[in-house]
């Protein structure tokens, strides 16, 4: 279908079923749960807020199944790639104590859908974390991502909630950062034979205790939002290695919503974006 562009202010939800011949609420949010265009962003957010000017594509073929799992959602698929949103407490991909995973998860719906892949680690999430995911289908896909991966990707943000309330309403964190033999990541303001880091930060909310921050990265290294936060002297909330003890969701706040890159084979610009996780905005009290 083409962009259609928005002449007055809505809601996904709404304008879907007012546009597609009056649907049921029903199967508007089926359509959303494949996944629309907004100004060539994929979202599943019935609530997205549609301005004056922004254009809406109902896009064919984005997602083929369903995964099977509880852990993991399938997001987008095609004969090269699969995009995933993964939930807290599930690795990317096995260790040496732990074979269940998402790479698990897509390489047992491949078998069942009858498609003759394995799903190819291309990037990683802490097992902890929750949020996008792309995993390359063949060898060709994957080694383009990998070896290609910064100039591929173009926009990867997180969001986090952060212990204490922020002043500053934006800025950036940058820093060297090594591992201990203890496998902790130590962070110093000048070269420490780490690898260097940047990071950009925008609050997007405050409340008595806490701050939802916006994540930007420029580099990706290793714990890097979740040292840098610390740094900046609000660590992510539930953060075991890195935090305070300040917990009030009982996981680690910290997801990553926005993943844009351009695809591997056909150079299309590939933009996708999750909902922040209800319980990060649980602990602000309501306006009145």
């Amino acid at each position: 279908m083409q962009p259609i562009r928005i002449k007055n202010p809505d809601t996904l939800l709404h304008f879907l079923q007012t546009h597609l011949a009056g649907i049921s609420r029903s199967k508007a949010k089926s359509i959303l749960a494949a996944g629309v265009a907004v100004n060539g962003c994929l979202t599943t957010r019935f609530d997205y807020a549609l301005n004056v000017g922004d254009t809406v594509e109902i896009r064919k073929h984005r997602r083929t199944g369903d995964l099977g799992s509880k852990f993991v959602k399938l997001v987008y698929e095609d004969a090269h790639l699969v995009v995933v949103e993964k939930n807290a407490g599930i690795l990317s991909m096995a260790t040496s104590h732990h074979s269940f995973c998402v790479k698990t998860v897509l390489d047992n719906y491949f078998d069942r859908t009858n498609q003759r892949c394995r799903a190819h680690v291309v990037h990683r999430l802490d097992r902890d974390t929750s949020g996008l995911l792309v995993y390359a289908k063949t060898r060709e896909a994957e080694q383009i991502l990998e070896h290609n991966w910064r100039d591929i990707v173009t926009d990867r943000r997180y969001m986090a909630l952060l212990s204490g309330v922020m002043n500053q309403d934006s800025g950036t964190a940058e820093s060297w950062l090594k591992d201990n033999k203890a496998y902790i990541t130590q962070s110093s303001p000048t070269d420490n034979g780490g690898k260097y880091a940047v990071t950009h930060f925008f609050v997007r909310q405050r409340g008595e205790a806490h701050s939802l921050v916006e994540f930007k990265l420029e580099t990706g290294r290793k714990n890097q939002i979740r040292v840098h936060a610390a740094d900046l002297g609000h660590p992510v909330c539930g953060d075991t290695k890195y935090g305070n003890g300040d917990d009030p969701i009982g996981r680690l706040a910290l997801h990553a919503f926005r993943l844009n890159f351009y695809h591997p084979v056909t150079g299309e610009s590939l933009r996708f974006e999750t909902d922040v996780p209800r319980a990060f905005r649980s602990v602000f009290r309501p306006e009145r």
